[in-house]
Formats: structure tokens, sequence, C-alpha cells
């Protein structure tokens, strides 16, 4: 059992038998008690709700276990994986992980979520590299602080970044708030 305060993104709990991924917890304080504002993905269906709970409360964590997985292709509707403990191949259906491909490239290592060889879904970390594939040219003098414009990266993911990055370049991205962070040379 783990306490209302002490849930972090990332833990996964059950909660009326499903079994579910926090994607964010909010502190919020009201006349008569604490109140946490939780914001979680289930894990079989993909949808995202958001759960409300009180301070005192205790939730049941998720038998679930974390292991390095590896992305090899997209087949159709499934996103093929390699466990790269017993070096099998799992399938994951694209509807569960849509948010997470946005920062996975083929070949990256990744973590999975998983119960037993059943992958529920993938942990990503803090921030990851991508390539820049489209963007428009950042004209000369246009320097003013701050300025922006929207470039695709190697995945599909679009996001505004500096005016002085350019088409191949390198790219750290926030997988938190899909937010460039800086570029790498």
């Amino acid at each position: 059992m783990i306490s209302i305060g002490e849930l972090k993104k990332g833990n996964s709990i059950e909660v009326d038998g499903r079994l579910l991924q926090v994607l964010h917890v909010q502190h919020v304080k009201t006349k008569k008690s604490a109140v946490y504002k939780v914001k979680v993905k289930d894990f079989r269906t993909g949808s995202i709700t958001e759960k409300s709970f009180n301070a005192s409360e205790k939730l049941k964590e998720a038998d679930v276990e974390r292991g390095a997985l590896q992305y090899l292709y997209k087949e159709n509707t499934q996103h093929i994986f390699m466990n790269n403990e017993s070096y099998e191949q799992v399938s994951i259906n694209e509807e569960l992980i849509k948010d997470e491909m946005q920062y996975i490239i083929e070949g990256q290592s990744i973590q999975g979520i998983m119960i037993g060889d059943e992958i529920l879904g993938l942990e990503l970390p803090p921030a990851v590299v991508l390539t820049v594939s489209q963007s428009d040219p950042g004209i000369k003098g246009d320097t003013s602080s701050g300025a922006t414009k929207p470039a695709i990266l190697e995945t599909g993911l679009t996001i505004n970044v500096p005016l002085f990055i350019n088409i191949e370049d390198k790219l750290k991205v926030s997988t938190d708030t899909g937010e460039y962070l800086e570029r790498i040379s």
C-alpha cells in the first residue's frame, strides 16, 4: 500500500481492479481537508482520467515489473519491441502508446512496464534526443528575443524551436512537456 502523499509520476497503482499509471499528481487544499487530484492512464484501454483522493487514503501498488526493451519497427497498428533480457519480440497496440511513440525512434532502448510477458506500457526518460526533419530556415536579422518557429522532428512530433535551428540538427526534447530544451552539437 502507498499513501497518497507518496504518490508521484510514473507510479503504477490498482484502483477498482484497474491497473493505472500515474501521469500527474496535484495537491489541492479545501476548507475541510486536503485532496489530491491524480491524472492516470489505464494500462489496458489507454484512456486518461482524473481521480480525486483524500490525503488519508492508501492505494494498492500494482504488481508490475520494469524491463529494458528495444524498439524495432511498426507493423500495421502494432509496434514491435524486443525484450533485451529474453530477446523475444513483443508487440504493443498503437492506441495504447501513441503519445509515447512521438519520442521513440527505431533502435532506441526504453523501459517497458510489464506483468509477466505482457507489456502494459512504456516509461519514457525525462528527455530524448531527436533530429529535425523539416523546418523553415531562419531569416537573417530576425533575432528578436524568444522568437520561435515550428519544426517537425523525425518521429513526426511538431515543436517550437529557436530561429537558429536547422534541418538535421539534433535536439534534446522534454518528454513531459514536449518542449525544446537544447541543441546537441
